[in-house]
């Protein structure tokens, strides 16, 4: 008898409920990141700056609850606004699921682990600044928030269970 798929993929973003739409944030902290528009082109650039309410070691909002009204720009992300943002990062779970990919390996849904997205080197954790310390946004301009990463993929050893392989000697679990 083979498992049932999970809710991400029987259901449209529209149909899940609060608790399966949450559990979509990966816990990268890349949406809160700073972005930057040119006025004139549209462009968009991003930033190593975080929101002031961004734990740079969890990489979670501090007060998720009360953001909205902590942080009253702070986006509330739902399937309708989804189609109208182009600033969610290609590693985003939302986005990727709107584009009819799969959730990648590293997503706490799939690998069962919610550090896997840190181990796996797509959130800001080592990588931001909280915008308390800033200064100018303009000092700050990167491009990786706006890359997908090819981390490497865990193997899995003949215990089945997983592990990174550095060399050929370290390929015991």
């Amino acid at each position: 008898m083979s498992k049932p798929l999970p809710f991400w993929k029987t259901k449209r973003l529209a149909d899940m409920n609060q608790a399966e739409w949450e559990s979509l944030c990966d816990g990268c902290g890349r949406c809160c990141l700073h972005k930057l528009r040119d006025e004139a082109t549209d462009e968009l650039s991003f930033t190593e700056v975080a929101c002031h309410m961004l734990d740079l070691r969890t990489c979670r909002c501090q007060d998720y609850a009360n953001r909205k009204i902590r942080v009253p720009d702070c986006v509330g992300l739902t399937p309708g606004e989804l189609r109208n943002i182009d600033w969610l990062p290609p590693t985003c779970g939302y986005r990727r699921l709107a584009e009819g990919k799969d959730l990648a390996w590293w997503h706490p849904l799939v690998s069962g682990d919610p550090d896997t997205v840190h181990t796996a080197g797509i959130s800001v954790r080592g990588r931001a600044i909280s915008e308390r310390r800033a200064g100018e946004l303009e000092a700050h301009i990167v491009d990786w928030p706006g890359r997908s990463p090819r981390p490497p993929r865990p193997t899995k050893c003949a215990t089945n269970c997983t592990t990174k392989r550095t060399t050929k000697e370290n390929n015991s679990c």
